[in-house]
């Protein structure tokens, strides 16, 4: 710690707002604690919790930073006490509770995963938050198995770029939904086996016809609202839906009598609040079963664009355009 500045540029959120409310200011070098790594940051990934944090309609949990960003990649400048797993010059990327959007952040040891090869450290920083949301999500809630079919709704944004990908690596059958050709055309790019332009098709309709009526195993729903009662519809009987957002609106008056009739099973989690053993926990199983993917090419990060830290406000407006397709990253 000696060696590194005593005073880092960081991206703080000076009021709840919009976009222009993200403003540069200086703060202290974080110093890590037992077990945690400091990670000079070389790209930050942009995701929704930080929009929705900015809007003041994420509380931040105990004891994390007050700093938007959830997922980073750098290189480890410093360790706390009792650190094993990695050491100094270490490339990694990582979940973080919070902080990414400043020139150093601290991780858990546990957290950091390597930089795979092949991978510039721009796209490293857009990988581990929205890796493990889908791993989680997808394969360990909505235990996607191979042969199973899988609907994502939001295909072309950052999470469903990585699960389209993902899925298909692990030999499922997968249908999105998106809202213009443009992302139709990439998905399909992707891998994607169809994709459901939702303003002028009925995805509902359109996933009957696609698997001869029996709908699908697994739905992964960032978007809630009425979309809740055409999930229980479009499921197949014993389907997993599984919620990450509610961009639609968190209330809806769905028929549940659709969820017993299929035996239909409805979760949904955060990632943010979890504990450290559990996130822990989810690096290991994607280290041991997923790596793999990214190792050999079947799965990397789709970039919509990068911004400079300094205009992460530039960055979120063109995430609430909803023009991006795959992932938005602040680059160091």
């Amino acid at each position: 710690m000696d060696k590194l500045p005593a005073q880092m540029t960081a991206i703080a959120i000076s009021k709840p707002g919009g976009p222009e409310v993200l403003v540069p200011e200086q703060r202290p070098v974080p110093k890590p604690g037992p077990n945690e790594i400091l990670i000079k940051v070389a790209a930050a990934g942009v995701n929704r919790p930080d929009v929705l944090q900015r809007l003041g309609l994420y509380p931040v949990p105990p004891g994390a930073s007050d700093l938007p960003g959830l997922e980073i990649s750098g290189e480890v400048v410093a360790l706390g006490d009792g650190v094993t797993k990695r050491k100094i010059g270490d490339k990694v990327m990582s979940l973080v509770a919070g902080g990414g959007y400043a020139e150093y952040c601290i991780t858990h040891e546990t957290h950091a995963m390597s930089v795979p090869k092949g991978l510039s450290m721009t796209e490293a920083g857009a990988i581990a938050e929205t890796l493990m949301t889908v791993w989680h999500n997808v394969f360990e809630r909505g235990g996607l198995k191979p042969n199973e079919t899988l609907l994502i709704h939001g295909g072309s944004s950052g999470i469903g770029t990585m699960a389209i990908q993902m899925a298909k690596a692990h030999g499922a059958k997968v249908f999105v939904t998106v809202g213009g050709q443009d992302k139709v055309d990439a998905c399909l790019k992707l891998g994607a086996d169809a994709a459901i332009n939702y303003k002028t098709e009925d995805f509902v309709e359109r996933i009957k016809a696609l698997t001869d009526g029996a709908g699908v195993n697994v739905i992964l729903d960032m978007v809630g609202g009425d979309y809740i009662d055409r999930n229980y519809e479009a499921a197949a009987v014993e389907g997993r839906i599984v919620q990450i957002a509610f961009l639609g609106g968190s209330k809806a008056t769905p028929n549940f009598a659709k969820l017993m009739m299929k035996r239909l099973h409805h979760t949904g989690s955060t990632l943010r609040p979890r504990s450290v053993a559990d996130k822990a926990a989810m690096v290991s199983a994607i280290e041991a079963k997923a790596m793999p993917w990214f190792a050999d090419g079947r799965v990397k990060p789709l970039m919509d664009s990068s911004f400079p830290l300094k205009d992460a406000s530039k960055a979120h407006a063109r995430m609430e355009s909803s023009q991006h397709i795959g992932k938005i990253v602040l680059t160091l």
